[in-house]
């Protein structure tokens, strides 16, 4: 599964500019694909589209398969008459340099079930014809009911078991709403020469859908409770591990009938996207099993994934999408973290790309996989993930002799490396690789520091909320990343 030479952008949709409070499927997204393209970039990398948790994380949510509400763009909605100008006014942002969730969470869903309630009835029978065409996102539709109806609950305490009809169908007429919208920006990004990669979270929350409606798929005892949860060991990211608190999956079970769930799964994001980035790719020959009773991550062991048969059933989905679509279905192997001799093997025989961090490539071993002289054609170098300080940052917070080291490694040998030229030095040893794809987070792209960084691993509190402005997306030197993608053959 080769990837073309070529270069992307990571920018998750929230950090969109607008006026909604978040990043939206509105203009922004079309103008922002406009951008990607007269910079000569060939890929919009996002993170999930499901919904967040109490956190505002993308990976842990109430569906692997429902879009998250506050992508749908209103003033869409505006315009064919289900809300109103003064409604808009009403939930206007603040401030456009974060998203506010706080606010969303006051406004959002009774604005859209507003919306829902205005839909005529031969709208409404379409919506719900395609819902019932998709069963996990019917079955999405009832569990958020469902959950509203048993006041925002987990589903292992409901009491009451029949959703509400009218709140079922504005969840339906979200969903119905989020992928006409969503189709219609990846559409145009097609049009442009623009791939959309999706990012797909190897684990789902408990309190999900997905667990609710599968509990036989899962490692959960005879009343529900998980006996083993998902994390990672000690890394460079936390000295106790993660403890995520994910339910396992009971590869077992799942590979009685094909991994028909996680067929249907990849299926639906292939739907979505041009290629899949399957996070904690690692997790897939070896997990971390972590007691459901224990305090850290390192009381965790490793345990054996579903290997070979999974990799290949996901090639047969990707063949099966490739037929329907007429497009190459690419999938990207996330193989960051503790590295084995096993894990490189099951990549390698996998045919994945898989990928490089240029920040993790400095350690002092010539052998050091993110060093890019090490770097395999069949894979995707990036200057940082979403996990990532930025690359300005990184470059800032390192010693004297270390960012020394770091920039004579890319051909900048000044004293003076407080410049745009040192900066850009680690972006072009980047693009000059062997590396197939190349992928600048958007920060990098405009060159900013650890303050606009979008996630900090372990620290629960103030991510997911980095957004840019048109203003600073504007301020970019296009001809700047013409010529270095033309350079590089990207």
């Amino acid at each position: 599964m080769n990837l073309p030479r070529s270069s992307g952008v990571l920018m998750h949709v929230t950090s969109l500019p607008g006026s909604q409070s978040i990043g939206c499927f509105g203009k922004e997204a079309y103008e922002f694909i406009d951008f990607l393209a007269d910079c000569g970039f060939t890929w919009w990398q996002v993170l999930p589209f499901c919904m967040a948790d109490e956190c505002n994380s993308p990976y842990k949510s109430y569906s692997a398969f429902g879009g998250n509400p506050y992508f749908v763009d209103l003033r869409a909605l505006q315009k064919v008459g289900l809300l109103t100008a003064d409604e808009l006014t009403a939930v206007k942002e603040d401030q456009p340099y974060a998203c506010e969730y706080e606010k969303l969470a006051e406004t959002r869903m009774d604005l859209l079930r507003l919306a829902a309630d205005r839909v005529s009835p031969f709208e409404r029978e379409k919506v719900e014809a395609y819902i019932e065409k998709h069963q996990e996102l019917s079955q999405f539709c009832d569990f958020m009911a469902l959950r509203r109806a048993n006041g925002g609950t987990p589903w292992y305490e409901w009491t009451v078991a029949e959703p509400d009809n009218n709140e079922r169908f504005a969840w339906a007429f979200i969903q119905y709403t989020f992928m006409a919208q969503w189709s219609a920006v990846r559409a145009y990004a097609n049009k442009r020469g623009i791939k959309i990669m999706g990012d797909m979270p190897i684990y789902v929350a408990y309190d999900s859908c997905d667990v609710w409606a599968n509990r036989d798929l899962f490692q959960l005892d005879k009343d529900g409770c998980p006996t083993a949860v998902a994390g990672c060991p000690p890394d460079y990211f936390s000295e106790d591990g993660q403890l995520w608190g994910n339910p396992l999956y009971d590869w077992k079970r799942m590979e009685t009938d094909n991994f028909a769930w996680w067929s249907t799964r990849m299926a639906h994001m292939l739907t979505l996207f041009d290629g899949v980035r399957i996070d904690h790719f690692r997790g897939l020959e070896s997990y971390w099993s972590i007691p459901a009773d224990a305090e850290s991550a390192k009381e965790g062991h490793w345990v054996k994934g579903p290997g070979k048969p999974f990799i290949k059933r996901m090639y047969e989905v990707a063949a099966e999408m490739e037929a329907v679509t007429g497009q190459p279905a690419v999938i990207v192997a996330e193989d960051l973290g503790e590295a084995t001799p096993a894990l490189e093997k099951f990549v390698k025989e996998s045919g994945f790309p898989n990928m490089h961090v240029i920040q993790f490539a400095f350690d002092g071993n010539p052998q050091n996989t993110h060093l890019p002289h090490n770097y395999l054609a069949n894979s995707v170098a990036y200057t940082g993930t979403h996990d990532n300080n930025t690359l300005l940052g990184f470059i800032w917070e390192l010693d004297d002799d270390s960012r020394r080291k770091v920039l004579a490694y890319c051909g900048y040998t000044s004293e003076n490396w407080d410049t745009p030229d040192a900066y850009r030095a680690v972006m072009r040893t980047l693009f000059a690789s062997v590396a197939n794809l190349a992928i600048l987070p958007i920060q990098d792209v405009l060159g900013y520091g650890a303050d606009t960084r979008m996630n900090i691993p372990g620290c629960p509190e103030g991510n997911w909320r980095y957004r840019v402005t048109s203003a600073q997306l504007d301020s970019i030197d296009k001809n700047y990343f013409r010529k270095l993608n033309s350079l590089y053959g990207r």
